[in-house]
């Protein structure tokens, strides 16, 4: 029997995901992130003064640097929360917006809140070039510039690119480069038949994004813009990238998870999209990165007394395609038909390969892709997991 302080989903929305040469590269992640904060307490016909608490992802700091560095505060204002509404910005990589969910979670629990707001939003593309020293003045020379985004930094400390890592432990767990092309044009095919099947649609995952223009009607983006027709021979064409020796080659967008008690949304008259089970966060070595989401479903699991086999579904959002390849089979034990069916159950309409990473929000998308999946099948339960740089990792169990 469902218990009464169950923590429930009551809304879960996103925009589109966008690629690097759209109009959607222009827009600020703050921006972004207010579109989905409103959209989220609209459709759950909350009023902003109801929130107790927003907990705002995002992981590439020096985009929201150009409107300084306090994220959360200033969508939550923009939004039209009261000034007195707390709020906290967070960057704990990909898994930041499951890590934003969990903290929401926490807070009610704690008494602290009875309604919270977990928020993702990032906008890769706009990220500007770095020019250190230059306020300190140059004399003659060149001014050196560094993109941020190539390797996402972790050269200049001494750690492996990611997409390195991945496609070592991949190539270690006998996931070659052949069996993640294939996956690849797994993602892209399932990601353009559930489209096609209309599961991708306005209000339920999707909101539009509305870009008004001084001329003209306003540009109206309703869709995921990465999904692309492609074939294995095209991929194998692909040079892997940062020296990986499997992995080949950001994103914009934003998603938002609104929360509460189950007698709190008894009291509101709100139906629960899916009640969370468990959420549970996990590290291990850097380098084991395309290992860390299975690591986290399996702590997960154990918390909630429950197995793998039991899942209906399962997300695993694709950084690469090693991580969900790498990640089902340790979770099979290695059994090769386990390993299959598990696969089965990944992703089932397409991952971030199609449908993009824009990476502080990808980590709320997948766990309302479930939810809302599990949904459209008449109920059942999943897990969703994410790996963030350095293997961090993230799951949450939800029911519906």
């Amino acid at each position: 029997m469902a218990g009464r302080e169950d923590i429930v989903l009551v809304s879960a929305v996103r925009t589109p995901f966008s690629r690097f040469d759209t109009p959607m590269a222009d827009i600020p992640s703050i921006d972004l992130g207010v579109m989905v904060m409103q959209e989220a307490i609209r459709r759950a016909g909350v009023n902003p003064a109801d929130v107790d608490e927003v907990n705002y992802g995002s992981c590439i700091p020096a985009e929201v640097a150009l409107e300084t560095d306090v994220p959360a505060r200033q969508a939550t204002l923009l939004a039209g929360f009261p000034a007195e509404n707390i709020s906290l910005t967070l960057d704990r990589a990909c898994c930041s917006s499951l890590t934003t969910l969990r903290l929401c979670m926490l807070a009610i629990r704690a008494g602290e809140a009875a309604v919270a707001l977990s928020v993702g939003s990032e906008n890769m593309p706009r990220t500007p070039h770095l020019a250190p020293g230059l306020r300190q003045g140059t004399r003659l020379g060149h001014i050196r510039l560094i993109d941020c985004l190539f390797e996402l930094g972790y050269t200049a400390k001494g750690f492996n690119p990611v997409a390195i890592d991945a496609g070592e432990m991949a190539l270690e767990n006998g996931v070659t480069r052949e069996m993640q092309d294939a996956w690849a044009l797994r993602s892209q095919t399932l990601c353009a038949t559930a489209y096609a099947a209309g599961k991708f649609r306005l209000g339920e995952e999707l909101m539009p994004v509305v870009i008004p223009r001084k001329r003209g009607n306003p540009i109206v983006i309703e869709k995921d813009e990465s999904p692309r027709e492609t074939t294995m021979e095209a991929l194998a064409k692909l040079k892997p990238i940062y020296g990986s020796p499997t992995v080949t080659a950001g994103n914009a967008g934003a998603s938002a998870i609104l929360c509460m008690t189950r007698t709190e949304a008894d009291r509101r008259g709100l139906a629960p999209l899916a009640t969370v089970v468990c959420a549970v966060a996990s590290a291990a070595a850097p380098r084991e990165i395309a290992q860390i989401p299975a690591y986290t479903i399996r702590k997960a699991l154990e918390r909630a007394g429950m197995t793998i086999d039991g899942m209906d579904l399962i997300e695993i959002n694709e950084a690469f395609a090693a991580m969900p390849l790498v990640s089902t089979k340790i979770l099979a034990g290695g059994d090769e038909g386990r390993w299959k069916a598990l696969q089965e159950r990944t992703n089932v309409n397409g991952g971030a390969i199609a449908i993009g990473h824009p990476v502080g929000a990808s980590a709320g998308r997948i766990a309302m892709t479930l939810a809302y999946e599990l949904r459209r099948r008449g109920g059942g339960v999943g897990v969703a997991a994410i790996c963030g740089g350095l293997a961090q990792g993230e799951a949450v169990i939800l029911k519906v």
